[in-house]
């Protein structure tokens, strides 16, 4: 079961190299790091050449449009392995990730999207919520998630087969990780697993949030949306 990592970075330095290693010390020989990158104008793609050029599993491309859901998508459509797992560019993934989440997957081969726990952290590591899932209230289903998302893309991952149902990603979504596990959940492949295998890192140059800050507006007509392009989506990949 080979794996990819689709990372999108944007302004990155600060944290960047050491999430690159703390991921690049739990992958194979055959897996691969596929980093998009939305055009940084700090030292990022300087850090990220340096990988490239010293390790052939680290793959750059640039993202084509800009924001965060076009830049994950650029990430995620060029993976090729058996597992894809999402990744920002300044947390820390703990070292059994990879592996927990691959036992899981080889244990239930009718799930295709798997989501962890995490603990989330300050700039320097220490913990601010101790577990996601209860500051979110976290759980599968997705009349739940869609009054209440709980989803969240840096503690996800996917089975290859998945890529065509969630591809291309809509633009009026409110993020890509809250279609992508909605998508799953239509398809009753969605599994949320008690570890906590990231370091979820909050700063002040942080583009998304713990808390959701949308006006109430907002949230009306992205649940109006995405229920429309789930329906849409579910009978597509009928």
């Amino acid at each position: 079961m080979k794996v990819s990592v689709a990372m999108a970075t944007y302004n990155g330095e600060k944290f960047l190299q050491q999430q690159i290693d703390s991921i690049l010390s739990q992958l194979s020989s055959e897996d691969e790091l596929i980093i998009s990158d939305d055009h940084s104008t700090d030292q990022t793609l300087k850090i990220i050449d340096k990988y490239t050029k010293g390790d052939h599993r680290v793959k750059l491309f640039m993202n084509e449009e800009k924001g965060v859901t076009s830049n994950f998508e650029n990430a995620i459509k060029r993976t090729q392995n058996d597992i894809v797992f999402l990744s920002d560019q300044d947390d820390v993934w703990k070292p059994e990730k990879v592996q927990t989440v691959k036992s899981y997957y080889e244990k239930n081969p009718h799930i295709q999207m798997i989501m962890s726990d995490i603990t989330v952290v300050d700039n320097d590591l220490n913990p601010t919520i101790e577990s996601f899932y209860e500051f979110r209230g976290s759980r599968s289903g997705v009349m739940k998630n869609i009054i209440k998302n709980s989803y969240i893309g840096c503690a996800m991952s996917f089975r290859r087969e998945l890529k065509s149902k969630i591809l291309p990603i809509p633009r009026n979504v409110p993020m890509h990780d809250m279609w992508i596990g909605l998508v799953a959940d239509m398809n009753h492949s969605a599994l949320l697993i008690p570890e906590k295998l990231i370091y979820y890192r909050r700063h002040d140059q942080t583009v998304t949030t713990v808390e959701n800050t949308s006006t109430l507006k907002q949230k009306l007509l992205w649940r109006f949306q995405i229920s429309n392009l789930l329906l849409q989506s579910y009978f597509k990949n009928r």
